[in-house]
C-alpha cells in the first residue's frame, strides 16, 4: 500500500525515507546502515547537512556486504544556496557524488529559493544576493540531461515560486520537498502540487519541535493520540500515515533503531475518510524562531518590529475544501 509514488519522470520514489538532517556525522553512517537493513530504500541527504561523507561510508558498507545494490536505493541530495551560480552547480553535485561515493543521484534538489555569496553563511545579511532561479535551474537541467541526476526538483518553494519555475522550466521539477505534517498541512501548496503533477515530499513530518524552525508538538495533538490508541499505533505512525494518505512521501529523521523500524509501520493499515476528516480541524500554526529569522526575511522580505525574538505566522483552521 503506497510503498512508492511515481514521479513525473516515471521513477518510483519510496514513500518512506530516512532524513539525515541533524544526524551527527559520528552516528549517521550507522543510522543509514540500520535503516536500509530494516527495509528503507530512500536516503535523503544534503551538502549543507555536513555528513554526506559518513552517509557514503554507510552506503558502501551496505553494498560490500550485499545487503542492497545501488539500483535498489533512491538517494536524494540538495545544492546549497552558495552554489546557485550556473558554473558552480555541477561542482556542487560532483562534490556530493564524491562524498557519497556514488556515480549518480536519483533526485537533486535546490535546497532553498534564496542565494548566498559563495563560501558565506546565513548570519550576515550582506551575504544574501538576488537569486536567479531560472539560471540555476538551467544548470540543474543539464545535470539531468547527462544522467548525473535522474530527477531534479526543489525544496522549500512556495506555490508562487514553484509556479514561476514551472513557467520557464524545460525539465519540470519532479519534487518539492517542504515541511509538512498535521500541524502544518500546506493546504494551498498541496493542491497546487497535485494540480501541476509535482510530487510533494514531507520533511519534518513529525513536526519541528526543538529545531530552528519552531515548536510543533505533533505527537501530542489530541486527535492524533486518539487515532493512535484506536489503531494501537504510535502517534508518529499516525502522523506519517496521514501524509502518505495525502499523497506525500515522508522523511522522518531519527538515529534510534527502534524508531527507524517503527516509522516503517505505516503500510498495513489505513484511516477511513471520516478519521482523516479529523485532521482538517487541527489548528494550524508555524513558529519561526529568531535564529531562522534571516531566512524568513530573505524569503519574504518581511521582518517584525517587536522585540520578542519570534515571528509567528498566520494561525488558522485548516480549510476542509483543500483537504490538505
Amino acid at each position: 500500500m503506497e510503498r512508492h509514488f511515481v514521479l513525473s519522470t516515471g521513477a518510483m520514489m519510496p514513500s518512506v525515507g530516512l532524513a539525515t538532517w541533524q544526524l551527527d556525522p559520528a552516528v549517521v553512517g550507522d543510522a543509514v546502515y540500520a535503516a536500509v537493513k530494516a527495509g528503507y530504500r530512500h536516503i535523503d541527504c544534503a551538502a549543507h547537512y555536513g555528513n554526506e561523507k559518513k552517509v557514503g561510508l554507510g552506503l558502501q558498507k551496505l553494498f560490500k556486504e550485499g545487503v542492497v545494490k545501488r539500483q535498489d536505493l533512491f538517494i536524494t541530495s540538495k545544492i546549497w544556496c552558495d552554489h546557485h551560480v550556473q558554473e558552480d552547480v555541477p561542482e556542487a553535485l560532483q562534490q556530493s557524488l564524491d562524498d557519497l561515493q556514488l556515480d549518480y543521484l536519483d533526485l537533486y534538489l535546490i535546497h532553498w529559493p534564496f542565494k548566498l555569496k559563495k563560501g558565506t553563511g546565513l548570519s550576515n545579511p550582506e551575504n544574501y544576493v538576488t537569486p536567479d532561479i531560472p539560471a540555476t535551474w538551467e544548470a540543474m537541467e543539464k545535470l539531468y540531461d547527462v544522467g548525473k541526476a535522474r530527477a531534479i526538483g526543489v525544496s522549500n518553494f512556495s506555490s508562487k515560486k514553484l509556479s514561476d519555475l514551472l513557467a520557464i522550466a524545460r525539465v519540470r521539477p519532479a519534487v518539492n520537498q517542504v515541511e509538512c505534517h498535521p500541524l502544518w498541512q500546506q493546504a494551498k501548496l498541496h493542491s497546487f502540487c497535485q494540480l501541476t503533477g509535482v510530487h510533494l515530499s514531507a520533511h519534518a513530518p513529525l513536526g519541528s519541535d526543538g529545531t530552528a524552525w519552531g515548536s510543533c508538538r505533533v505527537l501530542e495533538e489530541p486527535a492524533i493520540v486518539a487515532i493512535a490508541e484506536r489503531f494501537r499505533k504510535s502517534p508518529a505512525q499516525v502522523a506519517l500515515r496521514w501524509n502518505i494518505q495525502m499523497g506525500h512521501s515522508v522523511l522522518p529523521e531519527t538515529e534510534t533503531e527502534e524508531r527507524i523500524r517503527e516509522n516503517l509501520g505505516v503500510y498495513d493499515w489505513c484511516m477511513a475518510d471520516d478519521l482523516v476528516a479529523n485532521f482538517y480541524m487541527i489548528r494550524q500554526a508555524r513558529l519561526i524562531e529568531a535564529r531562522s529569522l534571516s531566512i524568513h526575511i530573505a524569503l519574504t522580505g518581511q521582518s517584525r518590529s517587536s522585540g520578542t525574538g519570534k515571528f509567528r505566522g498566520n494561525t488558522t483552521q485548516a480549510p476542509s475544501v483543500d483537504r490538505s
